[in-house]
């Protein structure tokens, strides 16, 4: 029961520096959650007090609700069930803090799955977009560009998405509201554009460069090749570039996201996650289903409408976020 301690302290002391309006952030955005997820959690321990077969059946239906996975709880339930022989522990109100334990080292698992980005100290960061439509693939890469413009970065925006209707000119109005630099042409090969896209960032002296891309997945070896076909010409003008492909998720649609990424993983090289509207669902487990079915790290997730509402991913905030009740 270590960690559920150890994890209330660090965020205890976040609370009184600089990151507590991150904390803010994970609250609020993960209130549908944590509404839905923990108040089942805690009439469970009300309505058993005893740990029995009927309990363990109904937290296993509680976690596949909150989309944590049906795989990843299953694997769960058994670490769950070994921890409550080797400590014999009988009481529910005493197994709450080992959930939240066991919860934390699904995602952690010993492994150093970094949410940094890989940004260069010479030369342009290329990031990579990729995503179905409707997922908020254009949004992120608003907020990401408002991010680092606000860290002192010059940021460029290339709109590749060349077949969905607007969906360029959508870009451009997002690279004027954030001041960004901006390259893309409508009913082209996408390709093409990125290549003229990163000389245009060259000589303006770009430090990242979000690139944005079609959103089909309907046919995995048309979309293999085009992204095999930009990834050649990215690393033509910035050599070992893209620096980071990062995987657009749309958290409300749950198991079908994991699909997605299982998907994508299967046809590039996906260096991380951006889980969005994470603040609109109350299944907020598809986090840990993410880390332990894919195993890939989720780099950033959306919390709410504002620009500063995509933030950082931080394992203990979201802990925190889903458990914040049982910590005060």
């Amino acid at each position: 029961m270590g960690l559920f301690n150890k994890l209330k302290n660090i965020v205890n002391k976040k609370k009184e520096e600089e990151n507590k309006e991150t904390i803010k952030v994970y609250d609020k955005g993960l209130e549908k959650t944590r509404d839905e997820f923990v108040s089942k959690l805690s009439l469970l321990g009300i309505k058993y007090t005893k740990i029995n077969d009927a309990y363990f059946d109904e937290l296993e239906d509680i976690l596949i609700s909150a989309d944590i996975g049906v795989n990843t709880v299953f694997k769960f339930m058994e670490r769950l069930k070994e921890r409550i022989k080797k400590e014999n522990i009988e009481n529910t109100k005493d197994l709450m803090e080992v959930i939240v334990d066991e919860l934390f080292i699904i995602y952690v698992n010993n492994e150093n799955l970094t949410t940094k980005v890989n940004i260069q100290e010479n030369g342009p960061t290329i990031i990579l977009m990729v995503g179905v439509n409707g997922v908020g693939k254009t949004t992120s890469i608003a907020k990401l560009a408002y991010k680092y413009k606000n860290m002192g970065k010059k940021v460029m925006m290339i709109g590749a998405d060349t077949f969905r209707a607007g969906a360029v000119e959508q870009l451009k109005i997002w690279a004027e509201k954030t001041e960004s630099f901006f390259y893309g042409k409508d009913n082209t090969d996408p390709a093409g554009v990125i290549y003229d896209g990163l000389e245009m960032a060259k000589k303006n002296n770009a430090d990242i460069v979000f690139i944005d891309t079609a959103g089909r997945l309907q046919n995995k070896v048309n979309l293999m090749k085009e992204l095999e076909k930009i990834n050649k010409v990215i690393d033509r003008i910035i050599p070992k570039a893209p620096h980071e492909t990062l995987l657009v998720i749309d958290a409300s649609t749950g198991q079908n996201g994991i699909l997605q990424a299982k998907a994508f993983k299967e046809i590039t090289n996906i260096t991380g996650i951006v889980l969005t509207k994470l603040d609109g669902t109350a299944k907020g487990g598809i986090v840990l289903a993410i880390k332990e079915e894919i195993g890939l790290p989720v780099k950033f997730v959306g919390l709410g409408e504002k620009m500063t509402d995509l933030q950082t991913f931080d394992i203990e905030d979201y802990i925190y976020g889903l458990f914040k009740d049982m910590m005060e």
